[in-house]
């Protein structure tokens, strides 16, 4: 029986609870299945090493840079015509959310040394989703057009500054390249903090990509500190509301990384608990990485998920047995609501659950000027350098069924819900 034929009502309500039970030890066989396979995993796993010396190295650079800073210097003429061109270039890519994220995977292709770019291409697909999640088939039974709204400014804004911020930085580095000597001394032309001249001229003679992607992590996450986090309307209408303080219930705390293994999809990833603080945002960051770049299976895997799945905003791009880019019918209205789930499986008869594309629901806005401002000063030099240190994967990093168990929750909150007046 397809789904809409008939209102939720409490029963149906007890029904469905009745079923827990039996979800659970389900739940139960297939985290014992997901434990036996991250167990496989074991011997293989790498972790990502950073040395002392390579932090001490970059200790010394600051210090250096900090005392010469007040110094005048003679430089050569900017080249305006570079610096005009990676700033077109950024506003190019910066349009929405697919058009950044493709540019980051188009960047980690050409230049594979910088792992922070395919680290962003594939969170900046969890942003992508979780932006049209607003307007799927779930969400909108939960959140008010105006809470959508906000939830979005919210999340474009985050995206945008973090591409605006980095891009430009990848951009020089790719021009160094051509240009055969670093040009990094033009950063301060794109309010590219001070922290980041002397990490890339480091990375341009060592080439250490963990210390480079750790510094971009650290550097973006207090970019947007301030800018949006902190920022009094974000903290207003986001993050000091009842329904962000459900951001499990709406699983904007779950990053998933979507990977083939011997062609199937899996899903590794973690659980952000608290988007709130910058030290947790930074630390999950580093352990994303680690499960990104040190565990072979999913480097592998989730390289090949991104190289041939264009990213479009709608989760069909991961799991188009579940989720539909087109509605397959028109909305069920309220009162009129009936299971979708059966654990990761659609329940006989339903329709797919309505995940849309993007460009469909969401128009390109522009962006706002970032606010001026560097968040480094030598003074929290110390505080930023003991986030660079050496990071080991999670021993549990398979995410396949803890999302499809958050799912099932969404499904319920929803149907729960409909018993409202």
């Amino acid at each position: 029986m397809k789904r809409g034929k008939f209102r939720w009502n409490s029963w149906d309500l007890l029904s469905k609870l009745a079923d827990v039970p039996h979800e659970i030890v389900q739940w139960t066989k297939e985290k014992t299945s997901t434990l036996l396979y991250e167990s496989a995993q074991l011997d293989h796993i790498e972790g990502i090493r950073l040395p002392q010396e390579t932090v001490e190295e970059l200790r010394s650079r600051l210090s250096i840079a900090h005392s010469t800073a007040t110094v005048p210097l003679t430089s050569p003429q900017a080249n305006t015509a570079l610096l005009d061109r990676i700033r077109s270039t950024t506003t190019f890519h910066n349009r929405n959310n697919v058009t950044r994220t493709q540019a980051y995977l188009n960047m980690y292709r050409q230049h594979p040394e910088l792992h922070w770019s395919l680290l962003a291409h594939m969170v900046s697909r969890n942003g992508g989703w979780n932006m049209t999640d607003l307007k799927g088939e779930l969400l909108p039974h939960l959140l008010n057009t105006s809470q959508q709204e906000h939830l979005f400014a919210f999340l474009e804004r985050a995206n945008a500054l973090i591409f605006q911020d980095a891009y430009p930085q990848l951009l020089l580095y790719e021009a160094s390249l051509h240009a055969g000597k670093p040009l990094f001394h033009y950063l301060h032309h794109f309010n590219v903090s001070a922290l980041m001249q002397p990490v890339w001229e480091q990375f341009w003679e060592r080439r250490n990509s963990a210390l480079l992607t750790m510094a971009l992590i650290v550097n973006e996450q207090n970019y947007i500190e301030q800018r949006v986090v902190q920022h009094p309307i974000f903290r207003k209408t986001v993050l000091d509301t009842f329904f962000f303080g459900a951001q499990s219930l709406l699983q904007l705390n779950q990053v998933v990384l979507p990977y083939m293994d011997i062609g199937k999809l899996r899903m590794a990833g973690l659980i952000l608990e608290n988007f709130s603080r910058l030290e947790e945002r930074i630390e999950v960051g580093k352990k994303l990485y680690a499960i990104l770049f040190g565990i072979p299976v999913v480097t592998e895997g989730a390289l090949q998920f991104a190289s041939t799945i264009h990213h479009t905003g709608s989760r069909a791009d991961y799991w188009p047995h579940l989720f539909a880019p087109i509605r397959q019918g028109p909305p069920v209205p309220r009162g009129q609501l009936k299971e979708w789930l059966d654990g990761c499986s659609l329940r006989p008869g339903a329709s797919p659950l309505y995940s849309p594309r993007l460009r469909d629901v969401w128009r390109d806005r522009p962006l706002a000027a970032a606010e001026a401002g560097d968040w480094y000063q030598p003074s929290k030099r110390e505080e930023s350098l003991a986030y660079l240190t050496s990071v080991e994967p999670p021993f549990s990093f398979e995410m396949t069924h803890e999302y499809c168990f958050g799912l099932n929750k969404i499904e319920l909150a929803v149907l729960a819900g409909d018993l409202l007046p």
